[in-house]
């Protein structure tokens, strides 16, 4: 519930601090004293947008908060969620300063605006005379007929599977999307990787087939020089070899006289040797040496396909051809993996999707078994709010169509006169009906922790006499299970009150600022006598008013 309010230099308040308790709370005040303006200065806290233009003094911040005890753990998961302190006792503050920047605090912790609304929208709700009109949206119906649902756990688990459902839809989508534009470039990257298999290139090929070429190229000259240069060493008139076995043989015989002679005879020794196995190499590199147009011709087209590879896909390394062979097969095998992955995520999606079915049946079957008492217990209090052929009727069609909040279509329908079969609420409704509709609704899902305060801006609007009176006791039985606070301007309903603000106006030479404050029980009658007789106290209105007070 709410226990209090706090509000500084918002429009015509300067400082108010207010404090509420159970039950019924009524506030009154002349027309244009300001009681729309604590309405914006909660509006704020609930998560409203707001700019400077709210600021009474233009030079400092303004500062609404609002203090709630919290009855039920209802808000436990956000608050884990966002990682806030859980206490009894729950502060809520928006701050504006006068540079336009607006700052959010949930018990001194800074959140978001929308962390704010959904904070605020589990807490209080705020009803206004224009508000009945939400009456005629289908939206709101389901959720007022959801509030009386006694199990409220398969609603949250259908919610949790659906988005899990829409979630994975869309994955799918964008998987196909992704999978048909692949296999539609499939057959071109099939053709590419064809291309680059049968080539069959491999690592290293280039640089061993530029040599090969080189020496293909230069097969004759090659050819001429070895075999002139083993010429030398083995057959010219007078060959190098022999020449050095000869002087191996001279060295030899100054043994006995010179003790260097043996080594340099040793090393003149393995020269010789190591000339004859060159000459040997040479002559076998001579002999293998073949000018070969068959071989050229084919290293040649080789080299042509390779740089027309390199070319066709603008490659000028012969490494990345053989990644590009790499990554055309992973892709090739992407595709192939995105269209299993596919399935297997189709499969799932049409398991989840037969789990949703049969939690949305579970959860039209409930809906159906609550319309009922409801429509019943909504005609009876239309009854008492002074509409005896009134009949409230709920339709719970089933549609084939998953949506967010099952396959249930509701509509609310109404009559209000005697003969007159019900319809869809916007269709039949006037204003004062509307309102009176939307309080039998309200009061319907008071106990069913909807919130825990209820605040009604003249709801009252377009009743009078009688109909008042019951619409008055009927706030009153509302506030046995939530705390209502009504804006009026009716004494039938200011009567029926547990406490009763008054708002006005306090003028100073300077300025015009809004207040408020608890009244007493004689400012009470006071207070209801103005209303019943335009603001003239008279001992007349003033035993009139304690009637009022004392009619139960």
């Amino acid at each position: 519930m709410l226990q209090k309010i706090s509000v500084s230099n918002y429009a015509l308040i300067e400082a108010l601090n207010i404090d509420f308790e159970k039950g019924f709370t009524v506030i009154t005040g002349e027309t244009g004293a300001g009681k729309s303006i604590l309405l914006g200065a909660l509006g704020l806290v609930l998560g409203k947008r707001a700019d400077v233009g709210v600021l009474l003094d233009k030079e400092k911040k303004c500062i609404v908060e609002l203090v709630f005890q919290l009855d039920n753990d209802a808000l436990l998961a956000y608050f884990e969620q966002w990682d806030l302190e859980y206490e009894a006792e729950c502060v809520m503050r928006r701050e504006i300063s006068p540079n336009g920047k607006s700052r959010a605090f949930i018990n001194d912790t800074p959140v978001n605006l929308q962390q704010m609304k959904v904070v605020g929208g589990q807490l209080i709700d705020i009803h206004s005379q224009h508000d009945s009109l939400l009456l005629t949206d289908h939206g709101f119906q389901l959720k007022m007929l959801d509030a009386l649902i006694p199990d409220q756990s398969l609603i949250q688990q259908y919610k949790t599977h659906y988005q899990e459902y829409n979630n994975l839809r869309k994955e799918i989508d964008k998987l196909q999307e992704d999978l048909d534009s692949s296999i539609a470039e499939m057959d071109f990257l099939r053709f590419q990787l064809d291309e680059l298999e049968q080539a069959k290139l491999l690592e290293g090929e280039l640089e061993e087939l530029q040599q090969r070429l080189l020496t293909l190229d230069h097969a004759e000259e090659i050819k001429t020089t070895l075999f002139e240069v083993n010429a030398t060493l083995q057959y010219a008139d007078q060959p190098l070899m022999q020449q050095l076995a000869t002087i191996s043989q001279h060295i030899g015989r100054l043994k006995k006289y010179l003790p260097q002679a043996t080594e340099l005879a040793e090393r003149m020794n393995s020269v010789h040797i190591e000339l004859k196995d060159l000459a040997f190499e040479l002559s076998q590199l001579e002999a293998d040496t073949q000018f070969d147009p068959g071989e050229l011709q084919t290293a040649r087209e080789r080299m042509d396909l390779i740089n027309h590879l390199m070319h066709k896909h603008r490659i000028n390394d012969f490494e990345q051809l053989l990644q590009l062979k790499s990554e055309l097969n992973q892709r090739l095998t992407g595709i192939d993996n995105s269209e299993d992955l596919l399935k297997q995520k189709s499969k799932s999606l049409e398991l989840l999707q037969k789990k949703i079915t049969h939690l949305a049946a579970e959860i039209h079957q409930q809906r159906i078994a609550a319309a009922l008492p409801f429509q019943e217990s909504v005609t009876g209090l239309l009854k008492q709010l002074g509409m005896p052929y009134g009949s409230f009727k709920i339709a719970c069609d089933k549609t084939n169509l998953l949506q967010e909040s099952g396959q249930s279509r509701i509509r609310f329908l109404f009559s209000a006169n005697k003969g007159i079969a019900e319809a869809e609420i916007e269709m039949i409704a006037s204003g004062g009906e509307l309102s009176r509709l939307m309080l039998a609704v309200k009061w319907m899902i008071a106990g069913a922790g909807f919130v825990s305060t209820v605040i009604f801006d003249e709801i009252d609007t377009g009743v009078s006499g009688e109909v008042a009176a019951k619409v008055a006791r009927l706030m009153r039985q509302m506030a046995e299970k939530v705390q209502v606070i009504s804006i009026t301007h009716l004494p039938q309903i200011a009567s029926k009150a547990h406490a009763h603000f008054f708002v006005y106006k306090a003028e100073t030479p300077l300025r015009t600022y809004t207040n408020m404050r608890l009244l007493s029980q004689e400012e009470r009658y006071e207070e209801v006598a103005k209303m019943l007789s335009n603001d003239a106290v008279s001992d007349v209105a003033l035993k009139a008013a304690k009637n009022l007070f004392e009619i139960q």
